[in-house]
C-alpha cells in the first residue's frame, strides 16, 4: 500500500534541494553581470559550491526515492495528469543533475577549477577549451532556466491541486497544510 505522504526525509531532502536551487538560480543571475573583481570570483566559487550541493542532494533524493515509494496521486485525476506528473518529476530529475553538471562542465573547459568549499579540488571534467567553453555556457543557462520554469509549473501544479482541486497532493510533501482547505 502507497503512504499518504513523503517521508520526513523526502521532505526535508525536496525543500532543501528547492531552497538551494532557486537561491543559487538567483544568486546567479545577479553575479554574471558584475564587472570583474575578487568578489566576483569569490561568489562563482560559492554559486559552484550550491551546484555541487545541489548535485550532491540530487543523488541522496533520487536514492532515497528509489528506496521509498512516494505516495499515490489522488484517483480522482485524470489520467493524463499522472502522466504529466509522472513526466514532470522524472524531468526534475534529469535538470537537478543536468545543471550543476553543466556547470561543472563549463567551468573545467573554461580553466576554473572547482574547489568544493574551498577544501576539495574536484577534477576538471574537460580540458581547458575557449570554444567549447562559450557553447557550455549557453548550454548551461538552458538547463537551468529550464529547471526554473519547471519548478515553477510544478509548484503551480501544487497550489492548483490545493486551490481549486482540493485535494491532498500538497499535504503530501507539506502535511501540516490540511487537504482542502
Amino acid at each position: 500500500m502507497s503512504p499518504a505522504r513523503y517521508t520526513g526525509t523526502a521532505i526535508a531532502l525536496h525543500w532543501l534541494a528547492a531552497l538551494l536551487i532557486l537561491g543559487n538560480v538567483a544568486f546567479g543571475l545577479y553575479m554574471v553581470d558584475l564587472p570583474l573583481s575578487p568578489s566576483k570570483l569569490r561568489y562563482y566559487s560559492w554559486h559552484k559550491w550550491v551546484g555541487v550541493t545541489v548535485f550532491l542532494l540530487s543523488a541522496a533524493r533520487l536514492l532515497w526515492r528509489l528506496s521509498h515509494r512516494a505516495p499515490a496521486l489522488p484517483a480522482s485525476m485524470p489520467p493524463w495528469q499522472h502522466k504529466a506528473a509522472s513526466l514532470s518529476h522524472g524531468l526534475l530529475y534529469v535538470l537537478f543533475f543536468a545543471a550543476p553538471l553543466s556547470g561543472w562542465l563549463f567551468s573545467s573547459a573554461a580553466g576554473f577549477p572547482t574547489v568544493y568549499l574551498g577544501l576539495v579540488q574536484l577534477p576538471d571534467l574537460l580540458a581547458k577549451n575557449r570554444e567549447l567553453a562559450d557553447v557550455l555556457k549557453v548550454v548551461h543557462r538552458g538547463v537551468t532556466w529550464s529547471l526554473a520554469g519547471l519548478a515553477i509549473l510544478h509548484a503551480a501544479a501544487a497550489i492548483k491541486h490545493h486551490v481549486v482541486d482540493r485535494d491532498d497532493v500538497l499535504h503530501r510533501m507539506l502535511p501540516f497544510i490540511k487537504p482542502g482547505t
